[in-house]
């Protein structure tokens, strides 16, 4: 069985290996238990046609940081699935603003968990909040082909 520190070191190499985060431009900028922090740089392929930061590039950031941060305060063998995810707007980000995504899990129980994340422009100010809720429950080996 791995350590604390060793699944911390697997998420995160899952992590920046992962298509989609490379594809949007998503870095890992912190993790630890039960804490993710994730940055990305605003491009020109990230907004909307009003031209301001796209709501679904923001919720991504939040939909991750949480769904990481629930990840990272999981033993081994256990996983989780985002039952939802309730997000409020509450600013706009434009072209070159650094956006970060902190979530936190809040609460981790035996079948349940629910976490939260704050987006938020490099200057402070608060684009999102988000709260998400899991369920937990074991790994399920791949069954084989038959």
């Amino acid at each position: 069985m791995r350590t604390r520190e060793e699944r911390i070191a697997a998420i995160r190499e899952r992590v920046e290996r992962g298509r989609f985060n490379t594809w949007i431009g998503m870095e890992l900028e912190r993790l630890a238990d039960g804490e993710a922090e994730l940055g990305l740089e605003v491009r020109a392929d990230h907004l909307n046609l009003m031209g301001a930061l796209h709501g679904g590039v923001i919720s991504s950031l939040a939909d991750t940081a949480t769904g990481i941060a629930m990840h990272s305060a999981l033993e081994e063998g256990w996983t989780h699935v985002t039952t939802s995810l309730q997000l409020t707007f509450l600013a706009g980000g434009k072209l070159g603003d650094r956006i970060v995504a902190r979530g936190r899990v809040v609460k981790r129980g035996r079948r349940f968990g629910y976490a939260e994340a704050d987006v938020e422009r490099s200057d402070g100010t608060l684009l999102a909040r988000a709260s998400a809720s899991f369920l937990i429950q074991p790994v399920r080996e791949p069954q084989p082909a038959q």
